[in-house]
């Protein structure tokens, strides 16, 4: 059976005001968007980007050029790729689903418009001001990953309540969203009495290494951290986790999607349509620091049954119950 997929975003605007003649008068006919993410393409999330654009009246290819950078997890590119993009005069900068990107772009720049969405908070990430008033060139939404990692760690103890070893998969390339899962999981592991081992991985052989060392080490059940990086290798997770029967908890529903076990998190093509509609927005002249952030209010617990029946997993009622899909 298939639940009802949720919004996840607040639409609320406010305050927005004109750039000034001059810059305006700067931009090239076709204004040109730098999007970029770490990750690679994946479903329907640059579809989600471009509605959002749409529904400010913008498409890409008439009255405005998007041009996608998908990293594929080299986080080392950003600062090159941010500075190229400021030094071509970009009308926009989007970085959806990315602290590490929103923060290069930041860094590159304090006057190019910057639209993102993030996992922790934009404050802290020195982003913006206040998520009421971000008082700079930057606004966006932000999807509260770290903030549920714990509910997440939670639900696998109730998928798999035998499972005491639980490894935690983080991704070193990718400071602030590994800090944030090693900052925040073991804190709630102990209060579950599990105990936690932590596994890096920022290649595709080193996810191949850490599902080996899972095997030898006799870990119970996997905690993916929400990598940008990551989601780009579902495939690889489900084969290897199916592989390996080790039942694995992820940030993002795309990793069940392709056959992973299960997931708790924002919808994160909403975050991709929101950078979309604010980045409209913008083009059509509203100020980023005028445009409130928005933050998720809520998430989507998604399981995989067939993923675990194959693990031989009695999904229980509550957690049926619970689950916005079950995927058969």
């Amino acid at each position: 059976m298939l639940g009802i997929r949720r919004r996840d975003f607040i639409t609320l605007l406010g305050g927005a005001a004109a750039w000034p003649v001059a810059a305006r008068a700067q931009q090239p006919a076709m204004p040109v968007v730098g999007f970029v993410n770490s990750g690679s393409l994946v479903g329907g999330r640059a579809d989600a980007f471009r509605k959002g654009l749409n529904e400010a009246g913008f498409i890409d290819g008439q009255n405005v050029m998007v041009e996608y950078h998908w990293l594929d997890g080299q986080f080392d590119r950003l600062p090159s790729l941010m500075a190229d993009l400021v030094r071509r005069r970009v009308a926009v900068i989007a970085t959806p689903g990315g602290n590490l990107a929103a923060q290069a772009a930041k860094a590159a720049t304090a006057t190019i418009p910057i639209v993102f969405s993030v996992g922790e908070d934009p404050v802290k990430l020195g982003l913006v001001a206040s998520l009421a008033r971000p008082g700079g060139n930057a606004t966006g939404s932000n999807f509260f990953t770290q903030e549920v990692e714990a509910k997440r760690l939670g639900l696998l103890h109730e998928l798999v309540p035998k499972a005491v070893r639980i490894a935690v998969l983080v991704n070193p390339a990718n400071v602030p969203t590994a800090e944030a899962t090693l900052r925040d999981v073991p804190e709630a592991a102990r209060a579950l009495g599990l105990q936690i081992q932590v596994v890096n991985a920022s290649t595709s052989r080193e996810i191949a290494a850490a599902f080996t060392a899972l095997v030898r080490d006799h870990a119970e059940a996997l905690f993916v951290s929400s990598d940008v990086f990551f989601v780009s290798r579902r495939v690889q997770f489900a084969i290897l986790a199916a592989r390996d029967r080790i039942p694995a908890a992820y940030g993002a529903r795309e990793l069940v999607d392709a056959g992973g076990l299960m997931s708790y998190g924002a919808n994160q093509a909403d975050g991709f349509h929101q950078v979309g509609f604010y980045t409209g927005q913008i083009l059509k002249g509203a100020k980023p620091a005028d445009l409130p952030v928005l933050q998720a209010t809520k998430f989507e617990f998604v399981i995989n049954w067939q993923a675990a029946q194959a693990l031989g997993l009695e999904v229980p009622n509550a957690l049926q119950l619970l689950a916005d899909e079950l995927i058969e």
